[in-house]
């Protein structure tokens, strides 16, 4: 099995980043993950955090960007970025169930097509970030898949969220892939049967050892663990998950 580098997506500690956000990078660090995937940045200039960033021995793996912040200030978006290093912006949330037909379907593609063709003449991955209600159907299709038939595959790719593919009704290992090739970034998130919560890595049910076997053919470039529910202090979660990927394989930095 190929090593890949793992992040961590930074709303998983969301309760302690605005507190201390340079003291928890540095934790994030500590833990063993090789890189961070940025909602948000605590109110840094580019050229502070990549400072951070570069004497933690962290990479920007990717950054979630608000489709609004896109489609009105996508050149400061792309500069702050190509400062920090970051190659993945992803658009984390949109609710494509709420569209009500394919022409308007066709008018959100076409917008998710210039910004991702703008994103890779600037040496950027544009990607979309799945909940459970892109599970929902118009014409007999998953709203999820309609979005990406509609899109160009060089510009727009997926970053799947395997708790919300598994919420959603379908079997995460099948459903990433389907998508094998368009899928440089996944989101590991894992489920506990038992409470129907999202819970540390390799804690839980979801067959993620298949996925890491699959990774070449899928064409992953990086895990990224996001945790939302909670029951202990999200840091300790965060490095439960780190720890048990590390015993699994997987982590560049834990490889050392």
């Amino acid at each position: 099995m190929k090593r890949l580098p793992l992040g961590l997506q930074l709303y998983t500690l969301r309760d302690v980043m605005p507190r201390d956000f340079v003291g928890t990078l540095k934790k994030v660090a500590d833990m063993g993950y090789d890189g961070v995937e940025f909602a948000g940045y605590g109110n840094l200039t580019a050229e502070e955090m990549k400072k951070y960033l570069d004497e933690f021995g962290l990479i920007s793996a990717g950054s979630h960007v608000g489709f609004d912040a896109l489609e009105k200030d996508l050149d400061g978006v792309l500069k702050y970025n190509s400062v920090i290093g970051t190659k993945y912006i992803t658009c984390p949330y949109l609710l494509l169930n709420k569209i009500q037909n394919m022409d308007e379907f066709k008018k959100l593609a076409d917008k998710f097509n210039y910004i991702g063709k703008k994103m890779a003449e600037n040496g950027f991955v544009f990607c979309y970030h799945n909940h459970a209600h892109e599970f929902e159907k118009l014409e007999g299709k998953y709203v999820l898949d309609i979005l990406f038939e509609l899109t160009d595959p060089e510009y727009v790719k997926a970053e799947i969220d395997t708790y919300w593919v598994k919420k959603g009704g379908e079997d995460p290992v099948a459903f990433v892939k389907k998508y094998a090739g368009r899928l440089p970034i996944i989101h590991l998130k894992d489920l506990d049967e038992k409470t129907g919560k999202d819970t540390e890595i390799l804690n839980g049910t979801i067959n993620f050892h298949e996925i890491f076997e699959s990774a070449d053919e899928l064409g992953i470039e990086w895990y990224i663990v996001e945790q939302e529910d909670f029951e202990r202090p999200s840091i300790e979660s965060a490095e439960i998950s780190c720890k048990n990927l590390a015993a699994a394989g997987v982590g560049i930095k834990n490889a050392r």
